[in-house]
């Protein structure tokens, strides 16, 4: 039934749900198909190990991004599992939707989506009733921020060996110190998205014994000097034009500045009149963006100290490809088409999605260097050892003939 499904997410149809593509397969009835989507006993591991084997021969490598990001699933009603008010990304605003961590791994603009899994809001994990309708496994009821979840399919993508040398997330991911010390503490470079008030010190600020005016001695080092913001720090800094890639209407471009600090995300130590603030934690990059628009965006990255600064835009504006796949997982092999309302279903359903895409990338990738084969290289392997953001590998070189979503480069 696996394969029936999938070659119905791919196949014609507005509509990607149970009902429809049963509809346009007469070989299989809706009530198989819904069986085994819904209800069917049978393990979902091995495919999910099997895709993540197939995304990282097809564009894993030291040079590949896994981008951490999340999407939303408009639904009506309260009854689909995960369902609540919260805020949709998507739509840039608070909505009635699913919402679903996920992961990407790309290389030279090529994205392979390789992880889906449901947030439970709290509305959710306090209602054991509610979980027991949905189907909730007991491992997966308790609550959990999506940073939590990302960690843990971040580990999931490295017990099955994929390879990737850089992770990427947007400032909901970033703004969180526990996130990126989980990073650190797995030994994975990354760069983040964060507010422009996220407090930073100075690299070369130095930890102190204050002087007590009266009682007894200080026992606990202090920062020589205050922290700041991000967009503070960055005032000063050397501002300058870097061009990253060519999209369809030219080079892309803006204006960046990145100075080397330790972010201020250390325990929390009382400091003089101004009450509890964060220590010193690791030394990174705090990299600032002035768009052509007049939009600021911010970045810490624990890239090394001599990286330049055309690589450290470069890896930033990385993450786009992630936001392409969403948008084809969704419109054209109905990734919220799903519905069912049980948690089986709905990462069952998402699973297939993400099978259907990265099928339809390797012929992409087959088509666009002629279907040769190469048994010492693959025309995948070749790909993906290029370096993410390549000028010389457009979207027409890069995937070969997509959809008009694909030739949308400007994000």
């Amino acid at each position: 039934m696996c394969p029936a499904y999938v070659a119905g997410l791919i196949g014609p149809g507005d509509r990607k749900s149970v009902q429809p593509m049963a509809a346009r397969n007469a070989e299989v009835s809706y009530d198989r198909l819904h069986h085994f989507i819904a209800s069917g006993v049978w393990d979902s591991a091995p495919l999910e190990t099997e895709l993540l084997v197939a995304a990282d021969r097809m564009v894993g490598g030291d040079d590949a991004w896994l981008i951490i990001d999340d999407t939303a699933l408009p639904k009506k009603g309260r009854h689909s599992v995960g369902v609540a008010p919260q805020y949709a990304s998507a739509l840039g605003k608070n909505a009635n939707c699913q919402t679903l961590v996920s992961l990407t791994l790309a290389s030279a603009e090529v994205p392979v989506m390789v992880g889906l899994r449901l947030f439970l809001p709290e509305s959710w994990t306090s209602d054991p009733a509610r979980l027991d309708r949905a189907g909730v496994p007991a491992e997966h009821r308790g609550y959990r921020t999506k940073p939590e979840i990302a960690l843990t399919e971040i580990d999931r993508v490295r017990t099955a060996g994929v390879r990737f040398g850089c992770v990427l997330a947007d400032a909901g991911y970033g703004l969180s110190a526990p996130f990126r010390q989980g990073l650190s503490e797995r030994g994975l470079v990354w760069a983040v998205g964060i507010p422009f008030k996220q407090k930073v010190y100075p690299a070369n600020v130095a930890m102190i014994f204050p002087i007590a005016g009266r009682g007894r001695p200080r026992q606990r080092h202090i920062p020589d000097v205050k922290s700041v913001t991000a967009q503070a720090i960055l005032e000063t800094a050397q501002w300058r034009s870097v061009s990253w890639r060519r999209g369809t209407k030219g080079r892309l471009s803006a204006r960046f500045a990145a100075v080397r600090v330790r972010v201020a995300d250390g325990p929390p130590q009382r400091i003089g009149n101004m009450g509890a603030q964060h220590l010193p934690g690791e030394e990174v990059w705090v990299i600032g963006e002035h768009r052509s628009t007049g939009e600021r965006k911010y970045y810490l990255s624990n890239l090394p100290a001599d990286t330049p600064l055309k690589q450290l835009a470069g890896a930033i504006k990385a993450r786009w490809v992630c936001e392409q796949g969403h948008q084809q997982l969704k419109e054209e092999l109905g990734l919220d088409h799903f519905e069912g309302r049980s948690w089986t279903g709905l990462h069952r359903h998402a699973l297939m999605t993400m099978i259907a895409y990265a099928f339809l990338q390797s012929r992409r990738l087959s088509q666009a260097r002629g279907g040769k084969k190469n048994p010492r290289t693959t025309p995948a392997t070749e790909l993906a050892r290029r370096p993410p953001g390549n000028p010389n590998c457009s979207r027409a070189t890069a995937t070969g003939p997509l959809s008009p979503l694909q030739q949308n480069t400007q994000s």
